[in-house]
Order: structure tokens, then C-alpha cells, then sequence
């Protein structure tokens, strides 16, 4: 099967860079993997998940099924994390999931320590080979844990400089509408309640006394949900700040006393 061929059935089937695409997909399978990997694709299954690994922030992390696909615009909350933790500094990083925000935080300020939360065992598993792949094993703590429950025992208020989060934020009425493609992400890792908003209010109201007193909370939101995040956060005494991405969308809050 040739480059041209794959790129070929891809644009049968309505897949956006193709070219790209087929290219990828040729530099990292061959043979049986690599017929399966494109018929699983062309029927909407994940470039991400069929090459096992993906780019993001200066990292490569390990993705599967058990994790959200990391996409560039959550490097934003990297950005600012970075910029905005103090020296060394002690951070919460909530709904790990690959870890990707955790460990690219870590990486770009290697002064910092953090504790990761994760509700799934196997998704914790992995966020921790991730770290230990890109070389932050010994600056993370993984804790398996339910975000929308009170936190564990071993966490003890006035302990972090920051919470960050790249939490599940997609309402109910707009998860079947999504992509095919990420329809095959976790469905946890997606669906944030009614309105999209059981993660914020859950860490505002059970978690946020973890923060030592001049901490803050830093978010990624949907795009439509800023002005919902300032007013839990006032309701709670904290200002807010608004970062959007690369395409023009709210997408980081920032929450300080």
C-alpha cells in the first residue's frame, strides 16, 4: 500500500489532510498494522490512537483509549501556568488524563513539583509512564482519585500554589453532535453534566481550600463558557482573567483571590 493509495482513500472518505495523514501513518506502521490502521481510520477511528503517541506543548506522550487526545490549544494552560507559578512552586493539576498539562507544566519550569488526580486506574498508569518518559517521574505524584467528590485525606489544605485543569466540560445536549472521531475518546473525559459545568463547581466548592492563600486556579473552559466560570468564581471571591487560543475562542480562565 503506497502513500498514494492511503491518501487516496482518505479523501474517499472525506478526511481532512489526507496527504498528512497518509504520510503519518505510513512512517509508523507497515503490513497487516498498516492495512487495519487505514480501514480503521477511514471509518472515523483516531489518527492519534492507531500511531500510539502524539505531540504536545516541546513533549511526545503516549495516547490510547484510555485518555483524551492532547490538542494544541490546551498548550495555552501550559503557557500561563508556567509564566504564572511562583518558584518553586507545588501544583494540583485535576483530570490528568495523559498528564500532558501536569507534565509539559514541569518540564517548562523544572523548579516545580506537582500532584496529578486521575478517577481511572489505567489512565493514571499511564499518565505516569508519561512522565517517566519525558523525564518527571521524580517530580509527580499520582493519585487516583473522583474530582467530584471532597479530596483525599492525604491532601491537606493550604498545601498547593495552584490547581490547574483541563477538566471534562462538554454539555449534554451537545455530545452527540460531536466529531466521529471524538466519539471514540472517553466518554468521562468528554461529558461535563447538563450544562457542562459539574467539574468547575465541584473544584470551587470542595477542592479550592487546598490552595495556599495567595494560590490560583487556572482552567481550560469550552468556548461559550467564560462568563459562567467568572461568575462561579465571584461567588466564591475570586477575580478572573480570560486567554483565548489560536482560533479566536475563550479557552483559559484564570481564578485569584
Amino acid at each position: 500500500m503506497t502513500e498514494f493509495d492511503i491518501k487516496e482513500r482518505f479523501l474517499s472518505t472525506g478526511i481532512e489532510n489526507a496527504p498528512w495523514e497518509a504520510r503519518l501513518l505510513l512512517e509508523n506502521l507497515s503490513g497487516k498494522a498498516l492495512a487495519d490502521a487505514v480501514e480503521r481510520r477511514c471509518a472515523g477511528y483516531p489518527l492519534q490512537y492507531l500511531i500510539g503517541e502524539w505531540g504536545f506543548y516541546r513533549e511526545t506522550y503516549e495516547v490510547s483509549e484510555d485518555c483524551l487526545i492532547p490538542r494544541s490549544d490546551t498548550e495555552i494552560l501550559v503557557e500561563k501556568a508556567a509564566l504564572l507559578l511562583p518558584q518553586n512552586a507545588k501544583f494540583l493539576d485535576l483530570c490528568t488524563g495523559s498528564g500532558c498539562v501536569a507534565i509539559s507544566t514541569l518540564c517548562a519550569r523544572p523548579d516545580t513539583t506537582a500532584v496529578a488526580v486521575e478517577l481511572f486506574e489505567k489512565t493514571l498508569a499511564l499518565a505516569m509512564r508519561n512522565a517517566q518518559r519525558n523525564g518527571v517521574s521524580d517530580r509527580i505524584t499520582g493519585i487516583e482519585a473522583d474530582v467530584l467528590s471532597d479530596p483525599p485525606a492525604m491532601l491537606a489544605a493550604d498545601s498547593f500554589d495552584a490547581i490547574l485543569s483541563n477538566p471534562p466540560y462538554i454539555c449534554e445536549n451537545v455530545m452527540p453532535t460531536l466529531q466521529r472521531e471524538v466519539k471514540h475518546e472517553p466518554w468521562a473525559a468528554l461529558y461535563g453534566g447538563e450544562d457542562g459545568l459539574n467539574f468547575y463547581r465541584s473544584i470551587l466548592l470542595k477542592w479550592r481550600h487546598l490552595l495556599k492563600k495567595d494560590g490560583f486556579l487556572l482552567f481550560e473552559i469550552g468556548y461559550d463558557q467564560a462568563e459562567a466560570l467568572a461568575e462561579l468564581g465571584e461567588k466564591c471571591g475570586f477575580s478572573h482573567t480570560v486567554w483565548r487560543d489560536y482560533g479566536g475562542n475563550d479557552r483559559v480562565v484564570l481564578l485569584k483571590k
